[in-house]
């Protein structure tokens, strides 16, 4: 299955043919034509993810390159303070290191904060305006483990039975990081942080603006269904992220040193594995405002409610 003009993109899982692209025959550090800008958006609305490797980004090619996609959102869903920070804020620090690049305590609050990438979630979720694309580049990986895992959220969609989609087309959902977190048991916000986190909406079912495919929206971060009980409200979101998050509808990628993976938000979730918290897990992400609401972008049917 060939894509791209002046490169080649094929399924990277037989599993699973139409939500992984391995990407091969381009160079991301450099300027893009028009073309190949267009052809990576393409194989985006085709597989949900795709792989580069070897990808030998310095920091600001890889801010250049993804600027060239769309506009990005600040790397404002930490804890660091700007003193902490020894990333631009163009940049999310995925990482288990300090500003000056040694490892973080075990018990540091920033660390365990970090930690809620071991759940399953959408990036930005808990934005009003969500993101799009999330670009991560591997800089220095673990021996072991530290693997990504992606769910295709269009498939667990077109899977439900007839009632749930039913169901879930017209709920809305509240995100919150301090959802998330409370799942790991850390709570450990300042007054500034709560506020910052207050529950923002979003749709339960969305409509993608280019393919027209439905897919659910879930994330940890939604701890809440609107005028519904809260009890019952976070029973019936796990049981869809359970459900989504069947192994049938699962990647996992395996990093190599400069991998760079892309996926689209609207229509994934992913989560990170644990690996030896002794070792270095440098990755450094970009990300893509999604521009509007995921409110905007519901079912059409639901919308013209």
């Amino acid at each position: 299955m060939e894509i791209f003009i002046s490169y080649a993109v094929h399924p990277i899982d037989p599993a699973r043919p139409t939500f992984i692209g391995e990407v091969s025959g381009i160079d991301l550090t450099r300027r893009l034509t028009e073309e190949e800008v267009s052809a990576i958006h393409a194989g985006m609305d085709s597989f949900g993810v795709l792989v580069f490797h070897d990808q030998h980004f310095e920091d600001e090619q890889q801010i250049a390159f993804s600027r060239q996609l769309g506009m990005l959102e600040e790397a404002t869903g930490d804890i660091m303070s700007e003193k902490d920070r020894r990333l631009s804020m163009d940049l999310n620090d995925i990482s288990n290191l300090d500003k000056n690049g040694e490892l973080l305590p075990r018990d540091d609050r920033r660390r365990l904060f970090g930690l809620g990438n071991l759940l399953w979630h959408s990036d930005s979720s808990f934005k009003a305006v969500p993101a799009k694309y999330s670009m991560l580049s591997a800089r220095k990986i673990p021996a072991a483990g530290g693997n990504t895992e992606f769910a295709d959220m269009r498939a667990a969609y077109d899977a439900l039975d007839g009632e749930t989609k039913s169901e879930v087309h017209n709920l809305i959902c509240l995100h919150s990081q301090i959802f998330s977190r409370g799942v790991l048991g850390f709570d450990d916000f300042t007054d500034a942080e709560r506020a910052k986190w207050a529950p923002v909406r979003q749709a339960l079912v969305r409509q993608h603006p280019n393919t027209g495919r439905l897919s659910l929206y879930l994330a940890s971060h939604a701890g809440g269904i609107e005028g519904w009980p809260m009890p019952e409200a976070r029973s019936f979101l796990r049981d869809l992220n359970e459900h989504a998050t069947q192994r049938q509808f699962v990647y996992a990628h395996v990093w190599r040193p400069w991998d760079l993976v892309m996926w689209d938000n609207r229509v994934t979730m992913h989560r990170a594995r644990r690996y030896d918290p002794k070792e270095v897990r440098d990755m450094r992400r970009t990300t893509l405002t999604n521009g509007v609401s995921s409110l905007e972008q519901r079912p059409i049917e639901m919308a013209k409610r």
